[in-house]
């Protein structure tokens, strides 16, 4: 994102040493929430305006493709990642068809490919949040004139 906000990014993994690196590595080129469970995650969704869900797929409560789906039906303009340390192509199947992920990235992730995953998916987000609310001022605006316009034939 090239405003001055940092895009939020919220790391779902069941693993604290997982989340601590994570934090670690991307701190100062993001808001980076953690959250060690799926309902936790969920609760935070709830009340933080998250850019960019990444999730470890294999956790206790949840598969992190379950996540995705759950997200993707309530934030549709988020960016998804889901990272694993197993090769599953069940799993990425599910993350393509039903989470609509963005990327897919195989543990250990590499800090620097990454970030630019990050990057490029915060910056998707941004514009595609920016272009919704210049259509909508785009259709209140139109409204607006069509208004002016059946005034002025009315008179």
């Amino acid at each position: 994102m090239e405003s001055a906000v940092k895009a939020k990014i919220l790391y779902v993994d069941d693993e604290a040493h997982n989340l601590v690196a994570f934090r670690a590595n991307f701190r100062r080129d993001f808001e980076v929430l953690t959250a060690s469970s799926v309902s936790e995650a969920l609760s935070m969704l709830e009340n933080e305006d998250v850019h960019v869900l990444v999730t470890d797929q294999r956790m206790p409560e949840q598969l992190g493709t379950e996540l995705l789906a759950q997200a993707r039906s309530k934030y549709p303009d988020q960016a998804r990642i889901l990272l694993t340390g197993f090769t599953d192509l069940e799993a990425l199947k599910d993350a393509v068809n039903e989470g609509k992920i963005t990327c897919y990235v195989q543990k250990p992730w590499e800090a620097e490919s990454l970030r630019k995953i990050l990057v490029e998916a915060a910056r998707t987000v941004a514009q595609t949040r920016g272009e919704k609310k210049l259509s909508r001022e785009l259709i209140r605006t139109n409204e607006q004139l069509e208004f002016i316009l059946r005034q002025r034939l009315i008179s």
